[in-house]
């Protein structure tokens, strides 16, 4: 059983079903009220799921695993998942990629035994980081651990993970696999793909308060000025935000919904993708090199970050941005 609250979750639960490792009969189970996850679903059965493969109706709660099973999950960070990691039974637990904190919780899961399982953000001080919050993630942080230990924690990722640190994982009894989308690169190419030449992905540092706005409009602004852009949104952007994106020149916004790895994978030589720190750039560039497509990380100024955004925070939300083929000057970021 795949519970599942990201469209990244659920394309990566579809590629460990595909890749045998679930077992032979997989059942998604989406998070209710997301309308990404929707969108998702209908791009994904579209396709056709693999065989003994099937995307449930969506529920608000977790359905409680049972001893037999072999849960799959994607935010371990999550409460309400690590009161079921501490409640449910599933005898095996195998968790897919939901953004760069996969790279933190390797990265938590390899240290110190009681290091509590909290996002980058919850480890600043404030509401979040209560008593009882830091008490449940180090217990469910030791729960994964045991699991590990015993040989029953599983990580499916397909990001570039550093050997040191996959080697500290799997020092800890965890198996580590890696995969580059086999089963979503062996079906068609999407053919409506954007027009425009520059492809950018939109962003959720503005809403979460990391970056300021006004620079963020005015890069956008620049690239629009020297021709047109397809800005696909990020799915937990504000709608405000996004009418803002619709008034620069030269912007055209297009519906979000389906991850980008689906919607974008049909992209032609003469595209370009230009993105800020995102686990897409990753993903898209295994999906697009053999087509010849560029996939580049913009490095986000200092003078965009916000007080909010910690050093360390900054540090990681970077770890991917590197800049192969294009340098700040050609994609219109000054600082």
């Amino acid at each position: 059983m795949a519970w599942v609250e990201s469209p990244l979750q659920m394309l990566c639960a579809v590629e460990a079903h595909h890749s045998g490792l679930l077992g032979s009969e997989t059942r998604i189970v989406p998070r209710a009220k997301l309308p990404a996850l929707v969108s998702t679903c209908r791009e994904l059965n579209h396709l056709g799921l693999p065989v003994h493969s099937v995307i449930d109706s969506a529920q608000s709660e977790i359905p409680r695993p049972g001893r037999r099973t072999t849960w799959v999950l994607g935010d371990a960070f999550s409460g309400k998942v690590q009161l079921r990691l501490l409640t449910g039974g599933a005898c095996r637990v195998v968790i897919v990629d939901d953004g760069l904190a996969t790279i933190r919780l390797l990265e938590l899961l390899a240290g110190r035994p009681w290091t509590p399982l909290l996002r980058a953000r919850d480890t600043g001080g404030g509401a979040l980081r209560g008593a009882a919050r830091t008490a449940l993630g180090a217990a469910a942080g030791l729960r994964l651990r045991l699991a590990a230990r015993s040989g029953r924690l599983v990580v499916f990722t397909a990001l570039p993970v550093p050997s040191e640190l996959a080697a500290d994982v799997r020092a800890t009894g965890a198996a580590l696999v890696t995969h580059d989308f086999p089963w979503l690169r062996s079906q068609p190419a999407d053919r409506s793909r954007p027009s425009e030449r520059t492809v950018v992905l939109g962003t959720s540092l503005v809403r979460n308060g990391l970056i300021h706005r006004d620079p963020y409009l005015l890069w956008l602004a620049r690239l629009g000025s020297c021709g047109p852009v397809a800005y696909f949104p990020h799915r937990r952007e504000d709608p405000r935000d996004l009418d803002l994106v619709r008034e620069q020149p030269g912007v055209h916004v297009y519906d979000g919904g389906a991850p980008a790895e689906i919607t974008l994978r049909g992209l032609s030589p003469d595209q370009r993708v230009l993105s800020l720190p995102s686990t897409a750039v990753t993903s898209l560039r295994v999906l697009l090199s053999a087509r010849g497509v560029p996939v580049e990380t913009v490095d986000v100024p200092d003078a965009w970050w916000t007080a909010d955004a910690a050093p360390s925070l900054r540090s990681h939300l970077q770890m991917f941005a590197h800049h192969d083929h294009l340098g700040n000057r050609d994609i219109g970021v000054t600082s």
